[in-house]
């Protein structure tokens, strides 16, 4: 498995007020003590965050180079790759958990990409933009033109996001690779959503394992 880097003492800036709210809600969600490998890592807040506050045996993945410098710097194991390439490189259960955070729409092979979340975490965690919340379906319906928001703030032409999804899509797509929906959190605008979850939510938060 590759190995990152660790040159420095596990940063103390990220709080737990200041972590995104997914990211608060994926760290409750991870058990102190653990392996866990973060995806798209970005500037490695969660990593942080788990190494200081739970102790865990953290692992990062960035595909951004700016991104991976951050993380080293600030003593995290990180290394640079690309979600739909190199986690095949990866050993199965090698992790308790295996976190996305944001970068499944971003992906080529999001089914391929599944399938190796939970082949190597004994537990997965993604987080995504719901494309089904009622403002994007309303600008489709009046304006006939691809919306932008908070989460997708990206015009069609310039987006990275390649594979947009709603919290229905995700959930058919567990069931089709075989996973198990352990947990499941919806939310706009901070707050948890109960009613009409894929029509009100904007953010999906989903735990998941293998039922192998």
């Amino acid at each position: 498995m590759p190995e990152g880097l660790a040159v420095a003492p596990i940063p103390s800036a990220s709080a737990p007020g200041e972590l995104r709210r997914d990211l608060r809600l994926i760290a409750d969600m991870v058990e102190p003590g653990s392996r866990v490998l973060d995806i798209g890592c970005g500037d490695g807040a969660l990593l942080a965050w788990l190494a200081r506050e739970k102790d865990v045996d953290g692992r990062g993945m960035e595909l951004s180079q700016s991104g991976v410098n951050a993380c080293v710097s600030h003593g995290l194991s990180v290394i640079q790759g690309n979600a739909d390439s190199d986690l095949d490189d990866y050993p199965s259960d090698g992790f308790d958990y295996a976190i996305l955070s944001q970068t499944l729409q971003a992906t080529r092979k999001p089914r391929k990409v599944l399938r190796n979340l939970v082949r190597i975490g004994r537990r997965a965690i993604v987080s995504f933009p719901n494309f089904g919340h009622w403002r994007i379906r309303l600008r489709l319906l009046l304006d006939g033109s691809m919306p932008e928001t908070a989460l997708l703030s990206h015009a069609w032409y310039d987006t990275p996001n390649i594979h947009l999804c709603t919290v229905k899509d995700f959930e058919d797509l567990c069931r089709k690779i075989g996973a198990e929906i352990l947990d499941e959190h919806v939310l706009h605008a901070g707050r948890s959503v109960a009613l009409l979850p894929n029509l009100l939510g904007s953010l999906g938060v989903f735990r998941f394992r293998s039922r192998r």
